[in-house]
């Protein structure tokens, strides 16, 4: 769990991270959240699984606190519902009051898990797009991720959960986009770990750069959204995938849904990021892997692409800006963010 000492002397490093860019980057969006400080008033809710008790609760907290910030829980985040934090409409309730309170300067995440793409219906778009305030979360929070991409118009952030490690490349990311408004590029870092050396590796699927409006998130979330009106538009985007715990067989299928919509054909760039324990230990297996079956959906499109970026159900993951115009080179394996997120 990150401490305050930890967040504040890993600001400076940046060994994943490359300066922002120089003048002459894009025009930025017309409408941006504001940029976080030291200070402000966070609102936590759960817009999926529910939490399992006040002790996790004062966990996130102090996650929260650490970062410099100040937690508001929302009313229904310890609520239950089934699998879930309350109903539907409590949980929209806590994200609609959290953007209409002006006091409230970003929306975390405390939990992925599922259930965010049930509430979608009952939040209040003229609210949110009157108020524009980051929302940061990743898995299940990619249901949110599309929807603000579709409706709301301005940039969330695709990172770590409240209650998931705040590991310092996570929160160096974070901090460069949401608090100083930089325009990073992230890179995985060089050095691989001889116990684990696939740990970093990043892999071409195609090379080439290509620039666009960042979208995606979670594979088997987006997929669900797709012929519902809660995904933004694809053409000219850059996209970017994690899963975790799938069978290749069944990336297979998400990939080929993801075709056969016609989605893939359209975006600009793709970068997939990890795959984490979607390869089969079955002995006799003797099938696609996940590598492959990249190679065999992504590279006949003929745009840039590549995988292994560290995005994720992974420590240190990046975070990374929904809904803002990047650059990916495929052959360096780099994301620069062309604009900067928050005002």
């Amino acid at each position: 769990m990150l401490s305050r000492r930890s967040a504040i002397a890993s600001l400076g490093a940046s060994a994943t991270l490359a300066l922002p860019l120089a003048a002459g980057a894009a025009p930025a969006s017309p409408v941006k959240p504001p940029r976080l400080h030291p200070g402000d008033t966070i609102g936590l809710v759960a817009p999926a699984m529910f939490s399992d008790d006040m002790v996790e609760v004062d966990a996130v907290k102090s996650t929260i606190a650490a970062m410099g910030l100040v937690p508001k829980v929302g009313r229904y985040v310890t609520a239950r519902y089934g699998y879930l934090a309350g109903t539907d409409r409590q949980r929209a309730e806590d994200i609609n009051a959290m953007y209409a309170d002006e006091a409230v300067r970003a929306v975390f995440a405390v939990h992925g898990g599922w259930g965010s793409a049930r509430l979608l219906p009952f939040l209040d778009w003229e609210v949110i797009r009157r108020n524009p305030k980051l929302l940061i979360g990743f898995s299940d929070v990619t249901a949110l991720h599309l929807a603000f991409a579709a409706r709301a118009g301005f940039s969330t952030i695709h990172g770590p959960n409240a209650a998931n490690g705040w590991s310092e490349i996570s929160w160096n990311s974070f901090w460069r986009l949401a608090f100083t408004a930089e325009t990073p590029l992230f890179r995985n870092p060089d050095t691989v770990d001889p116990l684990a050396p696939e740990r970093w590796r990043t892999s071409t699927i195609r090379p080439g750069k290509a620039a666009g409006r960042l979208i995606g998130g979670n594979l088997s979330v987006l997929t669900s959204l797709v012929g519902t009106p809660w995904l933004p538009d694809f053409d000219g985007a850059i996209l970017f995938l994690e899963e975790t715990g799938e069978a290749e067989y069944r990336v297979d299928r998400m990939l080929t849904q993801l075709g056969l919509a016609g989605l893939l054909a359209r975006v600009a760039g793709i970068v997939f990021g990890q795959c984490t324990r979607c390869a089969s230990t079955a002995p006799a297996y003797s099938g696609f892997t996940v590598a492959q079956l990249l190679d065999q959906h992504l590279a006949p499109l003929g745009v840039p692409a590549f995988q292994g970026a560290n995005v994720g159900h992974v420590a240190n993951q990046f975070c990374l800006p929904i809904g803002a115009r990047v650059e990916i080179d495929a052959a360096a394996a780099t994301i620069r963010i062309l604009d900067p997120v928050v005002a």
